[in-house]
């Protein structure tokens, strides 16, 4: 299972490097526990080495890295950028998610811990 970007994504996160001088980034995403689903989805553009676990996957000349506990609750999943009301951003589609967040930045999968009474920054419950 891998992790990909939409040609938005990539063109977005190719924007990005340039704009904040870090050609050699990649962007690193995971998976934590918390949020009022269960877990939490986290991406950010790095520059350090990938770890020994990490697998990483390439898509329009964009790594995209993850680390093994994490791909198995995002694998399949696809980044997508999308401009909305409140503005442009990073929307994750994963397959495996059961249940999710208003806000998209939590979920819970049927073997993933399961949360519960709302994230707050949208005002929704799980």
């Amino acid at each position: 299972m891998s992790i990909t970007l939409t040609p938005r994504a990539s063109q977005e996160l190719r924007d990005l490097m340039t704009g904040q001088e870090k050609p050699n980034a990649h962007l690193r995403v995971w998976v934590a526990g918390g949020g009022c689903s269960g877990l939490s989805y986290g991406m950010a553009l790095d520059e350090n080495e990938p770890e020994n676990d990490d697998q990483i996957f390439e898509c329009d000349g964009v790594k995209v890295v993850i680390d093994a506990m994490s791909l198995q609750y995002m694998g399949g999943s696809s980044v997508d950028y999308v401009d909305d009301m409140m503005g442009g951003g990073f929307k994750i589609e994963n397959p495996n998610a059961t249940k999710g967040c208003g806000c998209g930045s939590s979920f819970s999968t049927e073997d993933g811990p399961q949360g519960g009474g709302g994230c707050g920054s949208c005002g929704c419950a799980s």
